[in-house]
C-alpha cells in the first residue's frame, strides 16, 4: 500500500473487531508496528504468546492485536482477532516499505538476445540473463543476480541482489530468493576410482514451486539425473544446504543451518528446526517436526515430533557423561547377562519349591 490505513481501515483489512479505548480515535493513522514493550502511541502491537502477557497492561501502543480471552486486559484500543500472530503477519505486509523498483532493464544489465523478459519485469544493475531464460511479469531481478541459460522465473517473484540461478532451473510464481542464495549448483557426486575421484556430472535441474521463500546464502543443488524439487509454499531459512535430488513437500519449513542429504524426501507440512540434519535416501512422513540439532538417520513413517542429541551441561559433567556413552554397549551386555542369570536363579527356585 502507498498510504497507511487508519485504525478502522486496518481492522477491516485484518477482519478484526476494533474496540476503542476511552478517548481513542478510529481515524488515527498508525505509523507502524512494534513490540508491546517498545511501542509508541503511534504504533500498533500484538500479543501472541502468554510469555508477553505481563507487558499488555503497560503498553503505550495505540492498539493491540489480541485474542478475545485477553481483550479485557487491554487498556488501549484492542483489535480482537482469532489468531493474533497470523493477524500480525498480515499487518506486516500493510506496513512493509521494501523498495520496489520500476519495470525495465538497467543499462548495465546484460540480457541475451534469446532471453524472454516480460515488459513488466525489472532487471537491476549488473544482472545477467542468459540465453533462453524466461523472466515473467512483475519479476524483480536484483543487482548482480545471474539467471542461467534456459532457467525460468515465474511471475511476481523476486531475486534479491547477488542471487544466482544456474542453468536449467525453474522458479515458480511469487517466490522470494534472498541474497547470495545459489540454486542449481552441482550436487556432491564423485565416484571413487584408484585412489582418486571421478566427477559425476549433475544432469538434472531444480524445480521450485509457487510461493517459496529461500533465505540468504542457502544452496539448493541440482539433481544428478532427475530434478531436485521444492514444493509449493515451502519456506527455507538462511544458510541451509539442500543436496541433489531431495524432494521437499508443500508448505514445509526448514530453519537456519539445517542440511538435507541427497535423495532424501521430506513430506508436506514438516518443520526442521535450526541445525537439524537428514541423511540421504530416507523419507520423512507428512506433518513431522524435527527439533533443533536433531540428526535423522532413518526414515520416519509416522507424523510426530522427533529429537536426538544431548542437552548441554557444565563441561566437567559433560566429559564424565561422554566417557559413559562409550561404555553403554559394555553395560548393556553386562545387564543382559545379569538378567539371564537372574532368570536362571528364579527358575531354579521355582523348581525347588515345586
Amino acid at each position: 500500500m502507498t498510504d497507511r490505513p487508519t485504525l478502522a481501515q486496518l481492522a477491516q483489512q485484518l477482519g478484526a473487531d476494533l474496540r476503542l479505548a476511552p478517548g481513542a480515535d478510529a481515524e488515527q493513522v498508525p505509523s507502524g508496528l512494534s513490540t508491546l514493550q517498545d511501542a509508541t502511541p503511534e504504533q500498533v502491537s500484538f500479543l501472541a504468546s502468554a510469555n508477553y502477557r505481563r507487558f499488555l497492561a503497560d503498553t503505550r501502543a495505540c492498539a493491540v492485536l489480541v485474542s478475545e480471552d485477553l481483550a479485557a486486559e487491554c487498556r488501549v484500543s484492542a483489535l480482537v482477532v482469532a489468531d493474533p500472530y497470523h493477524a500480525f503477519a498480515r499487518a506486516t505486509a500493510v506496513y512493509d516499505r521494501t523498495p520496489r523498483p520500476e519495470p525495465g532493464v538497467h543499462s548495465s544489465a546484460v540480457v541475451h538476445p534469446d532471453a524472454e523478459v516480460d515488459p513488466g519485469a525489472c532487471i537491476g544493475p549488473g544482472a545477467v540473463i542468459e540465453a533462453r531464460a524466461q523472466i515473467g511479469a512483475g519479476v524483480i531481478v536484483g543487482a548482480n543476480c545471474i539467471v542461467g541459460e534456459g532457467s525460468v522465473i515465474g511471475a511476481g517473484s523476486r531475486l534479491h541482489p547477488g542471487a544466482v540461478i544456474y542453468h536449467g532451473c525453474s522458479v515458480g510464481r511469487d517466490c522470494v530468493i534472498h541474497s547470495q542464495a545459489v540454486i542449481g549448483a552441482d550436487g556432491f557426486g564423485f565416484a571413487p576410482h584408484e585412489r582418486s575421484w571421478t566427477k559425476i556430472h549433475q544432469l538434472g535441474g531444480v524445480e521450485i514451486g509457487d510461493e517459496v521463500e529461500i533465505g540468504a546464502v542457502t544452496c539448493i543443488d541440482r539433481g544428478a539425473l532427475g530434478d531436485t524439487v521444492i514444493g509449493r509454499g515451502v519456506k527455507i531459512d538462511n544458510q541451509v544446504q539442500i543436496a541433489h535430488n531431495v524432494q521437499i513437500g508443500d508448505y514445509s519449513a526448514i530453519a537456519a543451518c539445517s542440511a538435507v542429504a541427497g535423495s532424501a524426501t521430506i513430506g508436506k507440512y514438516c518443520t526442521l528446526a535450526g541445525g537439524a540434519g537428514v541423511v540421504g535416501h530416507v523419507t520423512v512422513a507428512d506433518g513431522t517436526h524435527i527439533t533443533a540439532r536433531t540428526l535423522v538417520t532413518k526414515s520416519i513413517d509416522s507424523a510426530g515430533s522427533y529429537s536426538s542429541g544431548t542437552p548441554f551441561s557444565d563441561s566437567r559433567n559433560w566429559r564424565r557423561n561422554a566417557v559413559r556413552y562409550g561404555q553403554l554397549d559394555q553395560m548393556a551386555r553386562r545387564l543382559k547377562a545379569l538378567e539371564k542369570e537372574l532368570d536362571t536363579m528364579r527358575a531354579d527356585r521355582q523348581g525347588t519349591e515345586d
